[in-house]
């Protein structure tokens, strides 16, 4: 189940970037909710975040969407 989310991060940040082969999506399953941690090639890391965070808030924004459907709460950390 969770593995979807881990899969549409992944999903959205290769299609953002320049050099998705470095994009790598770890996750920390908790009880309630899972930390899924976005890292990106240093050169790319403006991609994802957009202009005032504008691209990362969308893309926390469907995350969240597809995570309530499967009534579980899933966080986006960018790691730089």
């Amino acid at each position: 189940m969770s593995s979807s989310m881990k899969e549409l991060v992944e999903l959205m940040a290769k299609a953002l970037v320049d050099n998705p082969d470095q994009v790598v999506v770890a996750e920390i399953e908790g009880e309630q909710t899972s930390v899924l941690e976005l890292r990106v090639a240093k050169e790319d890391m403006g991609k994802v975040i957009g202009k005032e965070g504008r691209t990362a808030r969308s893309m926390r924004t469907i995350l969240g969407a597809a995570s309530t459907k499967l009534k579980k709460r899933s966080v986006l950390e960018i790691i730089e």
